[in-house]
């Protein structure tokens, strides 16, 4: 019988997976052309729309979207129950805050993937770009307080950015991923860490704005983020190929990755290195 930590693992692994071919395609879409022009549907939904294009992309896309939903889970254990043991100090709570934004992120990436997979037109149509994200901002600027509900998700992200560009300079990465591994993984996550940090700090900064003049138009989704430096020429073309990479370095880590057992009760964690 397969126990629960045994399940958690398969989950995180498929929710790396799916991260690596959510990444993968969006990077090769961007520098291909292929990511809705200047339209602004770029990102993750040109990826699914290719994706649902191909043999089997249905079901490739539940298994996305089971996939993603795995690993926002993954990241949402994190501030839940600290299961990447980063302890309860400021720089323990930042790491921590961090993974809550890319939990709600891939939440959102996991619902996106659903709705292709079951035809829902209106989601899925080219132009949509940014609107998903856009209308669930508004929906939380309607509530009490949810200016600064939406402002300290920004804020989660800025600090999910300034983590992502620490780890591409230490390449600290590796310290949670096996010795097994083969060492071109290393620059694979140099490369894709430094891209991501771009990308959460637009996404980061377009929130706190949002939450600031309290209007959801200022909302970035990842599609949008990369789309704002396309008159950059050259960043915009390190940034897209830095996410390429990150898909490539992230389906290794659906191998390599160390991923933290769950305890007796289901819940806290025992990290275990190596």
């Amino acid at each position: 019988m397969v126990d629960k930590s045994e399940k958690f693992r398969w989950l995180a692994r498929l929710g790396f997976a799916a991260r690596g071919v959510v990444y993968t395609l969006v990077g090769y879409l961007f520098l291909t052309g292929g990511s809705g022009g200047n339209s602004g549907s770029g990102g993750a939904q040109s990826a699914f729309a290719w994706i649902q294009e191909v043999p089997g992309g249905t079901v490739i896309l539940y298994l996305c979207a089971l996939g993603l939903f795995g690993y926002a889970l993954y990241r949402l254990a994190s501030p839940a129950f600290d299961i990447e043991n980063y302890g309860s100090d400021k720089k323990g709570v930042g790491h921590r805050i961090g993974h809550a934004a890319s939990g709600v992120a891939h939440l959102v990436l996991a619902y996106t993937a659903f709705q292709f997979a079951s035809g829902d037109k209106q989601s899925s149509g080219s132009g949509s770009g940014g609107g998903g994200a856009q209308e669930a901002a508004g929906t939380v600027l309607s509530v009490e307080f949810g200016s600064v509900i939406l402002g300290i998700v920004g804020i989660g992200f800025l600090i999910a950015a300034f983590a992502q560009a620490k780890k591409a300079v230490s390449g600290d990465f590796m310290n949670r991923v096996s010795p097994r591994a083969p060492g071109f993984v290393k620059p694979l996550g140099h490369a894709g860490y430094a891209a991501r940090a771009v990308v959460f700090a637009i996404i980061g900064w377009s929130l706190v704005q949002s939450a600031w003049i309290s209007s959801s138009s200022q909302v970035k989704t990842l599609g949008d983020a990369v789309m704002s430096l396309r008159d950059d020429g050259i960043i915009f073309t390190l940034v897209a190929l830095g996410l390429l990479l990150f898909g490539i370095f992230s389906l290794f880590l659906a191998r390599y990755r160390i991923v933290p057992d769950l305890g007796p009760d289901g819940r806290t964690p025992t990290y275990r290195l190596g």
